[in-house]
């Protein structure tokens, strides 16, 4: 069994200066998505620069000072960056005391007309704070 078990075991070591994305608790954040389909939510938030190796399996991560996330992570939280730097987000978002994300509607990108049950409702084209562009939802005019 132990032999089945060590297959799915991958050793990772960086060294002080790699950099890498560090994985959010998605059971923490669960409002962060605001997605219909969670699974396309961002997992990996980075890359931050290693700057302290502490025991075997923790490191201290360079963090924005504006970012309320302990800098010091656990060796499985973490995914080396390989090839040119593609920023996915430069800070982690801000969250509530209770670890919730703070999302909140930023603008209005568009406007749409759909037919429910055959009453026509408007939809908005809805940019959120703390995510980009590409994360924008289109939401019921009612439910704003």
């Amino acid at each position: 069994m132990k032999f089945y078990a060590d297959k799915n075991i991958s050793e990772r070591e960086f060294q002080v200066g790699d950099e890498v994305y560090h994985k959010l608790q998605p059971y923490r954040q669960s409002s962060v998505s605001l997605h219909k389909n969670l699974k396309l939510a961002a997992r990996f938030y980075g890359p931050y620069k290693i700057t302290k190796k502490l025991g075997s399996v923790a490191y201290q991560l360079q963090l924005p000072v504006t970012s309320r996330i302990h800098p010091i992570f656990h060796v499985s939280l973490l995914k080396k960056k390989i090839g040119p730097t593609v920023r996915t987000s430069l800070v982690p978002p801000d969250v509530h005391d209770d670890g919730q994300l703070k999302v909140y509607p930023l603008q209005s990108l568009d406007k749409r007309m759909v037919k429910r049950n055959n009453v026509a409702v408007t939809q908005l084209l809805i940019q959120w704070a703390n995510m980009g562009p590409e994360n924008a939802t289109w939401e019921d005019f009612s439910v704003l």
